[in-house]
């Protein structure tokens, strides 16, 4: 698209999109196209991989929630965000806005002894909320793809070991995704009376407000705090600074709340029983796109780190007047494209016959894929390529075989 959504006011679903990532079916609700759909995959690959190097064990938990299971746990009521409706028999029923009541009452089943823990299982999964204030595009939405982990734990002490294992990998994914993050503390809202920890991301499009010092990293959530920008720092002494921020994901110790109320407890070594000790972690794979799009963009479009975008290199042939050296063109454009997937390197090949470089080259800036490379009349009488980095300025002359080596090295 040329012109920026007249509804849209977020940099993020403007960008998203003009460039044909998604398609907005109302507010707070988005269909992933399938350039979306790409990024999406490679976001939830790395976090796929950050729950399972911790032990996580995967699962997908049904998004129909009884009212009964709610009920138990006091939240049936409390829960404001919740959809909640009637099946054709009367039955009360809601959409999960999360799944803390649910996995309490599925691990009834798995744990009986302390032999049994700890345990941790995670989903990536849709999610529905009736959020009030749908907007920012996709960092506040009514229906949104999350990643939630769930712990297990015989006391305190192995859920605070645990809970500096998951924080490990939550920065290892912020880090992959070229997102800097701020851990913050901040309230447990409906999920524990106790602090929970957010990680924020700076930007004007952001929600929050974030107290924060940049010499030791202390942060705290501005709802929370008894401190504000410019007073000394409680940690260090720093001057404390204030910012907006997007809340990319939290942590939350949750304690024997949740397992309390379903009757979740295990035996010690001694046949003692105790209530199992949880913890909860999530991960908003749709959020973290459009932050990434929030904060990687400049005047012309997106600029996708090389880990999340949707492919590593976007091949564009350019016509020419004379019909058979046009046709040269395109065929060396597509021997190129056949070349680079052999070499399991992803291209996206505009093979548009009728568009200018212009818009050719607009485009494929729109779009932000990390490395454009042109084939032309110019570049075929040096039997070469044109290469430009998106985050570059300027474009270099090389071989096939050069662009091939210099993608694999780039992680």
């Amino acid at each position: 698209m040329r012109e920026n959504p007249a509804d849209e006011v977020a940099a993020n679903a403007m960008l998203l999109e003009r460039g044909g990532f998604v398609y907005k079916t109302m507010a707070g609700v988005y269909d992933y196209l399938p350039l979306g759909y790409r990024v999406l995959e490679r976001i939830t690959a790395i976090i796929r991989e950050e729950m399972n190097a911790i032990g996580g064990q995967e699962l997908l938990l049904s998004a129909l929630q009884p009212k009964e299971r709610w009920e138990k746990t006091g939240r049936w009521k409390t829960f404001a965000d919740m959809y909640r409706f009637k099946d054709n028999s009367g039955r009360e029923m809601g959409l999960a806005p999360t799944h803390e009541d649910a996995i309490a009452e599925i691990a009834l089943r798995s744990i009986r002894s302390w032999r049994d823990l700890p345990l941790a299982v995670y989903q990536i999964q849709t999610k529905f909320r009736d959020e009030p204030r749908a907007k920012s595009g996709l960092i506040r939405g009514r229906e949104f793809l999350m990643k939630d982990l769930y712990s297990f734990h015989r006391d305190e002490n192995d859920l605070e070991k645990f809970y500096a294992v998951a924080d490990q990998a939550y920065r290892r994914i912020y880090k992959r995704c070229d997102v800097p993050v701020y851990m913050t503390e901040a309230s447990g809202g409906t999920f524990t009376k106790s602090l929970s920890h957010e990680y924020q991301v700076f930007s004007p499009a952001g929600e929050d407000w974030t107290i924060y010092c940049t010499k030791c990293g202390f942060a705290q959530n501005q709802e929370i705090s008894t401190h504000k920008g410019g007073d000394a720092c409680p940690r260090c002494g720093s001057t404390l600074d204030a910012g907006r921020s997007i809340e990319v994901g939290n942590i939350f110790k949750l304690g024997t709340k949740f397992s309390e109320a379903v009757g979740l407890s295990y035996t010690d070594e001694t046949g003692v029983a105790h209530p199992v000790v949880m913890g909860c972690y999530g991960i908003g794979a749709g959020r973290l796109l459009a932050t990434i799009a929030e904060t990687h963009a400049d005047s012309a479009g997106l600029v996708w780190p090389e880990a999340v975008a949707p492919f590593r290199a976007h091949i564009v042939a350019l016509g020419s007047r004379d019909g058979a050296e046009e046709r040269n063109i395109f065929s060396a454009a597509e021997k190129l494209y056949a070349r680079l997937t052999r070499n399991k390197i992803s291209a996206l090949f505009d093979d548009r016959p009728d568009k200018s470089a212009g818009e050719k080259f607009a485009d494929s800036d729109l779009v932000g894929i990390p490395t454009r490379v042109v084939i032309s009349p110019k570049t075929m009488k040096k039997n070469s390529i044109e290469v430009k980095r998106r985050n570059q300025k300027e474009a270099r002359i090389m071989t096939v075989k050069e662009l091939i080596s210099e993608l694999r090295q780039i992680s």
